[in-house]
């Protein structure tokens, strides 16, 4: 049995902190920060389908969230003190999960933001902010200094010829968006 680069890396990181707890000599504060280290590790390479496990809109807390899906990449406030949390599953991942908090503090909804209808939202001129609160984090960042631009990409499930390719959203110099374009995702042999 072959383990995934992400398995060995888990597998890793537990061996290393029993190890460490086996040695004793730490303070209870240095085990209670291990643990929130390899929660950490494992809530970012946990399948999609445990991430958002028993979350129920209307009914699971801000609270629910976090214990769940642990901590967001950004956690935005709005005037109304409504919430917006960004779980990027990147940057080989094809998901990025948008979890809205009401005011009442209550799941209103998880949205996968990676989607051609998110994309075609993208319109010349928007900021850096403004691609970034509608898609996440990018899971590759280019810069091109000749051509003076920055590239963002993200991989996502496209679904046609070929499953997976990249979203790239192009900046120019002053941090606004030029163009867009999607490129292959290549593959080794």
């Amino acid at each position: 049995m072959k383990l995934k680069l992400h398995e060995t890396r888990f597998f890793v990181v537990v061996i290393a902190m029993l190890a460490a707890v086996a040695l004793g000599g730490c303070e209870d504060r240095q085990i209670d920060s291990m643990w929130q280290t390899l929660k950490a590790f494992f809530d970012s390479v946990k399948p999609d389908v445990l991430l958002l496990k028993g979350l129920t809109p209307g009914v699971s807390t801000l609270d629910d969230v976090r214990r769940q899906m642990g901590k967001p990449e950004t956690e935005r406030v709005f005037d109304d003190f409504s919430r917006r949390l960004e779980y990027p599953r990147g940057p080989a991942g094809l998901n990025t999960y948008m979890v809205d908090i009401g005011p009442n503090g209550r799941l209103v909804a998880i949205t996968q933001v990676l989607v051609a209808e998110n994309f075609a939202k993208i319109r010349i001129g928007m900021s850096q902010d403004e691609v970034r609160q509608m898609l996440g984090k990018p899971g590759q960042v280019a810069a091109f200094r000749l051509k003076k631009e920055t590239v963002w990409s993200w991989k996502w499930r496209e679904g046609g010829v070929e499953q997976e390719a990249f979203f790239n959203v192009h900046f120019g110099p002053d941090g606004r968006v030029t163009t867009t374009s999607r490129s292959d995702v290549i593959r080794g042999h």
